[in-house]
């Protein structure tokens, strides 16, 4: 197994969701954490909140995955403070749904842009950090990312992309001694698209189950690569 504890990680879109769940696995296993957010306000308070059961240290810092200038600043600060880059989550995402003649191209953009681009953004910005220690990317995509439905142009696009991103960019870092997966959840209670989370969301996943798992590809033997996990509800929910 292998060992993970003072190891340094880089989670976008930590403040909250998913993020906030792989980042509250990761500090109970000693490793430093930074999480973003599009706002500086939120990742403080998040980091403040997880600060309080962790055995590693825990930075909030604010950036729009969209500009690759906030990715840079995200990383240096992570190497001034840490020295290190070893685990790189690319988790920042957000959907717009509507059919396609009603679809706004502000929202297609932003979707494309955030989902899409933003993981581009993500790996450019720290891929020389995570050659220097043979480190983990992930990315959180969707099995939207392979399932479509309507009023999902934009959101399965961008995850359709994501997904084959991923495996790309897999392969070519392999070479490095990287290794890439890409977590493609499905029912998930976060607060994605305007969702508050609540008891009756007892049936889907939860966030502390992707941060369990996520915990678990880093401790496999590195020989051997999951780099594509579908994840779904084992049980639909009780009527």
């Amino acid at each position: 197994m292998q060992i993970i504890e003072n190891k340094t990680a880089l989670i976008t879109g930590g403040s909250k969701g998913i993020g906030y769940g792989i980042a509250e696995a990761l500090l109970a296993k000693g490793v430093n954490v930074a999480i973003t957010s599009r706002s500086q306000e939120a990742a403080d308070k998040a980091a403040e909140s997880l600060a309080k059961n962790a055995k590693g240290e825990v930075l909030g810092l604010q950036a729009d995955v969209r500009s690759f200038e906030n990715q840079q600043t995200c990383v240096n600060a992570v190497l001034d403070k840490w020295g290190k880059l070893d685990i790189v989550i690319a988790n920042a995402g957000l959907g717009h749904f509507a059919p396609i003649d009603e679809m706004e191209i502000d929202q297609w953009n932003e979707v494309i842009d955030t989902n899409l681009t933003g993981v581009f953004y993500t790996i450019k910005s720290s891929v020389e950090a995570l050659k220097k220690n043979g480190g983990y990317f992930f990315t959180i995509s969707s099995l939207a990312g392979t399932n479509f439905f309507p009023s999902g142009s934009a959101y399965n696009a961008s995850k359709f992309g994501l997904t084959g991103f991923t495996q790309a960019v897999m392969m070519d870092l392999r070479q490095y001694g990287i290794n890439v997966s890409t977590i493609m959840p499905g029912s998930v209670a976060t607060y994605f698209n305007n969702h508050e989370p609540n008891e009756d969301d007892y049936w889907k996943i939860q966030k502390e189950d992707i941060g369990k798992m996520v915990v678990d590809l880093l401790e496999l033997n590195p020989r051997t690569l999951p780099s594509k996990i579908e994840v779904r509800p084992s049980r639909p929910p009780q009527k």
